[in-house]
């Protein structure tokens, strides 16, 4: 598994991309994920190429976490999934927070373990 990479954005993100990105983030973190983010990344990634590198990475964030917590509560007729659906979330919570704080920076944050099924 690699390390989480910090990326610089090319060209340096203005305030108005790095808020979309923020945005982003935060309706995720409020139940929102996939789809705010969909909407987000396809009305914008033509136009910046931050909101195009951010949004591509915090989608396959989102997918990966739907197809691990679907996973997860299949597992649950067996009991691990109750542990892996709790530690799904606390990991869900602590890297979207991590996210929308490199966002705020101007940084794309490359999530861990994650499936990168958007290219």
């Amino acid at each position: 598994m690699e390390p989480p990479v910090l990326q610089e954005a090319d060209p340096v993100p203005s305030s108005d991309e790095k808020n979309l990105a923020l945005i982003m983030h935060v309706l995720s973190l409020v139940g929102f994920g996939i789809i705010s983010t969909l909407i987000i990344w396809l009305i914008k990634k033509d136009e910046s190429a931050f909101i195009n590198k951010a949004g591509k990475e915090h989608l396959n964030f989102q997918i990966s976490v739907l197809i691990y917590a679907l996973a997860s509560g299949l597992l649950s007729c067996i009991g691990i999934g109750i542990l892996m659906l709790i530690a799904l979330g606390v990991a869900v919570l602590v890297l979207g927070i991590i996210g929308l704080i490199r966002a705020t920076e101007g940084k794309i944050y490359r999530y861990p373990a994650i499936l990168r099924l958007v290219k």
